[in-house]
């Protein structure tokens, strides 16, 4: 399968296009169809609330547990640090970009609302943790998409560390590389690789404006039978 950039001039329209008119399931269809059959994140990561949408770039975060139980001394001078790169690597985020972050245990929040009112001022696009989020109401009150396995206001403070970001991390079997393009909806986290981006996207704006052409024949009275064998769309 090939396809022509030609809808869009600058990342600023792309992620336009990708938030009016595409979602996680015509874009997963796409890369499945590529052979990329392992770019969504565990269905455990959710948004906060069912209408937060994700389209942005990948900012990748390495997190690490390091339980702080009493004084001790490291020679790692990131491990001296109360959260190790979390700070640096939170006011590095970027316009359009994703605070995307994994390589703890899920055992405590990895984002919260203080953080959410840093990345929006800065112009990201949102967050996905693999681990939970806490300050909940502040996020909504926010509007800031945000991502996680859920609600838990146990803190990363005295267990774990960021060590490193904008380096490649896996979630889950899922690499990802920092500038490729993250989509989050009610349905779930997906990867785009950057090397696919302009191929998926344009596909999958294809398949779902068939998608619209083809509810309307059903909804005019064709039967689903009859609408896969002449549009090939379900």
């Amino acid at each position: 399968m090939t396809a022509k950039r030609t809808e869009w001039k600058n990342d600023d329209e792309l992620l336009e296009i990708i938030r009016t008119e595409l979602y996680t399931a015509v874009i997963g269809d796409i890369m499945d169809k590529m052979g990329l059959l392992h770019q969504f994140l565990p269905p455990e990561i959710q948004p906060l609330h069912p209408d937060m949408f994700i389209a942005g770039r990948a900012m990748t975060v390495l997190e690490a547990d390091v339980l702080e139980c009493g004084p001790f001394e490291s020679s790692n001078p990131i491990l001296k640090k109360p959260f190790g790169l979390m700070l640096e690597a939170l006011d590095d985020l970027k316009k359009n970009e994703v605070y995307i972050c994994t390589g703890s245990s899920p055992d405590y929040a990895l984002w919260g609302e203080l953080m959410s009112t840093r990345a929006q001022i800065l112009g990201a696009a949102g967050a996905v943790v693999d681990g939970y989020s806490r300050d909940t109401k502040g996020i909504l009150h926010l509007n800031f998409p945000a991502f996680s396995y859920g609600n838990y206001a146990q803190d990363q403070a005295p267990r774990g560390k960021v060590i490193d970001f904008r380096v490649p991390v896996e979630i889950k079997g899922v690499l990802i590389n920092p500038g490729d393009i993250v989509v989050g909806d009610i349905d779930g986290v997906c990867i785009v690789p950057k090397q696919h981006e302009v191929e998926v996207v344009s596909l999958a704006l294809e398949k779902a404006r068939g998608e619209k052409m083809v509810q309307k024949k059903i909804l005019e009275g064709m039967s689903a039978k009859e609408a896969f064998e002449k549009y090939g769309i379900m």
